[in-house]
């Protein structure tokens, strides 16, 4: 008992070796997060504008590109001003706060990439269907489902974690992390219904993913006797299935470096796994997507030369 203290406020350590090319970096993140800002809004802009976009495919794509915002302004504005602060910390509640936007982000991209494989499912396996089940009344419902579940759950799991009492401040992350919080646990007994609200999470998510790979394998089986289906397949299948990789692959690096602490990795290479998939993905995504997809692509396009005519 001797050791547990109140703590609030929790020193980040990601950055410990990156104060001689801080300038450097802060430039480079800057840059990357306007460019984040203006590859997405411009996106978001140009769906809610143009009414011939208002389909669901484009609306889980405005959705999808919006969430990428929320994940990334959790994220860059902290990294920012610690990259010219000599000193790293963020108070507790923020702290929470952090691992409530992060992990909810994550989450909400996992759901509306699922989303988007059912929406593809009906548009190519039932397109007889497909406007009466994707009404615009059911997708708005869907779409508020992935966002505020992900957002609940998540909430359980860090009122679960502001319960425990906490024998360090000092977390060895760029930011924070809820795992990371909860491994700092005066008691590690305590931490037990942590641990299977985790894997709770982790199997309904998993189940998401089981979804996408089932309805990928009733596309793929429709399109492989129909020229018109393997069309829309590669224009609109595509762009998704790159960004469900991007994702994943971002993701599964970030939980690899979490789980099982590659500790004789240098610190750079580190931080760069940890930040990816909040860089990666909302980066490469809407430029995927405006460059893939005819209608946006040709809206872009007239946008473009409205301007320099």
């Amino acid at each position: 008992m001797a050791n547990v203290s109140v703590i609030t406020i929790f020193y980040l350590s990601g950055l410990t070796e990156s104060k001689n090319n801080r300038y450097i970096l802060f430039s480079l993140s800057l840059l990357c997060y306007c460019v984040i800002l203006l590859v997405n809004i411009t996106l978001i802009v140009t769906i809610i504008l143009d009414k011939n976009l208002h389909e669901p495919m484009y609306i889980l794509l405005c959705a999808f590109c919006m969430n990428g915002l929320y994940g990334t302004t959790g994220f860059f504005p902290k990294f920012l001003w610690d990259l010219l602060s000599p000193v790293h910390v963020i108070s507790y509640s923020g702290c929470l706060l952090q691992v409530q936007v992060l992990y909810s982000f994550a989450c909400s991209d996992l759901s509306i990439l699922a989303l988007m494989a059912y929406d593809r499912y009906l548009a190519i396996c039932r397109p007889l269907q497909y406007h009466s089940i994707m009404s615009k009344q059911r997708l708005m419902k869907l779409v508020c489902f992935s966002w505020l579940t992900p957002f609940c759950l998540i909430g359980a799991n860090i009122c679960l974690t502001s319960r425990l009492k906490l024998c360090s401040p000092y977390i060895a992350r760029l930011y924070c992390v809820n795992w990371l919080i909860v491994a700092l646990a005066c008691f590690p007994a305590e931490t037990m219904v942590n641990n299977i609200a985790a894997y709770i999470l982790i199997i309904f998510y998993v189940f998401h993913g089981i979804f996408i790979v089932w309805s990928y394998i009733y596309i793929i089986r429709t399109c492989v006797n129909s020229i018109e289906n393997r069309a829309k397949f590669m224009q609109t299948c595509v762009p998704h299935l790159f960004s469900l990789i991007t994702f994943l692959f971002t993701l599964l690096f970030d939980i690899m470096n979490i789980r099982f602490e590659l500790k004789n990795l240098p610190q750079p290479f580190k931080n760069f796994i940890a930040v990816e998939y909040l860089v990666i993905p909302p980066l490469m995504n809407p430029l995927i997507y405006g460059f893939k997809l005819t209608k946006i692509r040709n809206r872009l396009r007239e946008i473009v030369t409205l301007k320099r005519s």
